[in-house]
């Protein structure tokens, strides 16, 4: 078992066992169930839940999933018949308390505090999305552009730093997951 892992964090459904890339952290209180692939280096915080039990759930490299998130997926029905899973790409922040739900979410996206990415949504690459931002389900982010409201509207282009910030959050999360690491590691000895 990886990192002193609570053996109920990382769970089969159905046969489907979560999937870690090399150096992955999931806190000993978050829960990653079924079809999930994580990318290396990224990071699953405390009380984070992953549930891929209807769909799967797709989390690229150095991508990390803050305290008390939801991943969840839309099952296939006769209602949508190809299901939505959850996509994630490469150095993405998901914020505290965020709910995602069946959307894609390409690569350098930061993702506010408290913000809800509904069903079928797509979020284009170098995207801020605002704490506490509410992106209806089939809605499209363009890249470039920070969006904020409920329902979400496009608020104006990013900054420069803004765009420098993505790599920076990204790489500083791999230094703190890697401490976590190390301190759970000294616990089991």
């Amino acid at each position: 078992m990886k990192h002193n892992q609570n053996p109920l964090s990382i769970r089969s459904y159905q046969g489907q066992r979560p999937q870690l890339g090399d150096k992955v952290y999931v806190d000993p209180t978050a829960v990653v169930i079924g079809d999930v692939q994580i990318g290396a280096d990224s990071s699953v915080w405390p009380y984070a839940i992953i549930r891929g039990d209807m769909h799967s759930i797709r989390i690229g490299a150095r991508t990390s999933i803050q305290d008390g998130s939801v991943l969840h997926i839309t099952h296939a029905s006769d209602f949508n018949p190809a299901g939505h899973p959850l996509i994630i790409g490469d150095d993405v922040t998901v914020g505290h308390s965020v709910n995602l739900h069946g959307c894609t979410i390409g690569s350098c996206v930061l993702v506010g505090i408290g913000s809800t990415i509904l069903d079928g949504a797509i979020v284009e690459d170098e995207v801020v999305i605002g704490a506490g931002t509410l992106v209806p389900p089939g809605k499209r982010l363009e890249s470039g552009f920070l969006y904020v409201g409920s329902p979400c509207k496009q608020a104006r282009p990013l900054k420069d730093s803004e765009r420098a910030f993505f790599k920076y959050s990204a790489g500083n999360y791999v230094k703190l997951k890697d401490i976590h690491i190390v301190e759970l590691e000294a616990l089991a000895e």
